[in-house]
């Protein structure tokens, strides 16, 4: 007998400024005089789309990048400051055709209303290709730029004194997204008549307020933006423990997770598949992507020796919240495999240095999981959900009313 063919792979990229190791921007390759352009955004989405990839992710904060931990540095050798993710990827949206943007969007200090508002707008902008990565901030500094609450200072995100704080934040993230989702249902389908020789415009009957009453916003609606192409665009979140692990299986399309070996793999997604179920989401489909900083080159000695040298740049060995891969190609893709074997269905890869690492994905790791059949050789549908795999969900309210 032979064995059912494995199904195939999705891939994502994450980019954040001129890539994941602090000194990147060092690299004759890295373009640091671009990194506050456009053309420097719309050249890496290209890459990425030229790989045919699901979707890039694009980092954001509220406040300068640090390396510290929930506070801000001194450093003046690393790269700080950045452009608004969801207006890069409004801009780099009509440069592409296929490509899903998700941009990242904070929110501890941002209103349901403003979000729901800029993403849908980013999903007519892209016709069909938009999602949000939710993100919490429990950086004191960064709740003085709002003054509307203070956040204590915490060491840790699992610390005894930062469980509660971190538990309502992520608490408070599920109910932002509940009031984002609702209010991209607000407008039904065809609540826009257009018909110019009667004069209307649109049905009001089908604009629905939402009433949205959580622990931590009151929501009245409708939104002010139609309903977008994908009904609901896609909302992903990064998860490395059961608080945020809830949050994914409540509210999210896809989960990123940081497991460093294929046995942590098996058992994130267990616990995840378990919160899916508690949830009353067991029937939907929840991706599972693995994320891993890599440094790709022809040898893994290369690939290594390039790590080595800048860590010395940067004074200090990096160090990742995820498993940190240094090789070739073919040893990632074996990688992947391997980890997909635990239930993974994707993975979402962190450039080292984008300018070398994102055309290793897109020229050598692409082509060598097509010789596998584990991933696409075209794309095979025309919004971000659809390449996903995802369906086009009905509008509550439009069921509701009928």
């Amino acid at each position: 007998m032979s064995s059912t063919p494995a199904s195939p792979l999705h891939l994502a990229v994450a980019l954040d400024g001129t890539g994941w190791h602090p000194t990147s921007w060092r690299e004759p390759v890295a373009r640091p005089r671009d990194l506050f352009t456009a053309g420097y955004w719309a050249d890496l989405v290209a890459e990425a789309e030229r790989g045919l990839l699901d979707f890039v992710t694009i980092e954001d904060g509220l406040g300068p990048q640090s390396s510290r931990f929930l506070q801000p540095d001194d450093r003046t050798d690393q790269v700080r400051g950045r452009l608004d993710a969801v207006l890069v990827a409004s801009r780099v949206a009509p440069l592409t055709r296929h490509i899903g943007l998700v941009p990242t969007v904070v929110a501890t200090h941002t209103e349901p209303f403003h979000i729901s508002k800029a993403i849908a707008t980013l999903d007519y902008v892209s016709t069909g290709r938009a999602g949000l990565r939710v993100q919490i901030t429990a950086r004191p500094d960064e709740a003085a730029h709002f003054g509307r609450r203070t956040i204590e200072p915490v060491d840790a995100y699992d610390s005894p004194a930062a469980r509660d704080q971190v538990a309502a934040l992520f608490e408070e993230a599920t109910d932002h997204v509940e009031a984002v989702r609702r209010l991209w249902d607000s407008w039904e389908d065809d609540a826009e008549i257009r018909d110019a020789a009667t004069g209307r415009f649109i049905d009001r009957d089908k604009l629905h307020y939402i009433d949205f009453q959580g622990r931590f916003f009151s929501v009245k609606g409708p939104s002010i933006t139609p309903r977008p192409p994908q009904g609901q665009p896609l909302v992903t979140a990064l998860a490395h423990r059961t608080v945020p692990y809830r949050l994914v299986a409540r509210q999210a399309d896809v989960g990123y997770v940081t497991p460093h070996d294929t046995d942590q793999a098996r058992a994130i997604v267990t616990e995840l598949r378990a919160e899916q179920e508690a949830a009353g989401r067991a029937g939907e489909t929840l991706h599972v992507f693995g994320d891993l900083v890599v440094f790709l080159d022809d040898t893994r000695a290369e690939a290594q020796a390039r790590r080595e040298r800048l860590d010395t740049l940067a004074g200090e060995p990096y160090t990742s919240d995820a498993r940190i891969f240094t090789g070739t190609a073919a040893q990632l893709a074996d990688l992947l495999e391997e980890l997909a074997s635990a239930g993974l269905t994707g993975f979402r890869l962190r450039p080292a240095v984008a300018g070398h690492d994102l055309p290793r994905i897109s020229r050598d790791l692409v082509p060598e999981l097509q010789r596998r059949d584990r991933f696409r050789k075209a794309y095979e549908a025309g919004t971000l959900r659809g390449l996903l795999g995802l369906a086009r969900p009905a509008n509550r309210y439009a069921a509701a009313s009928a």
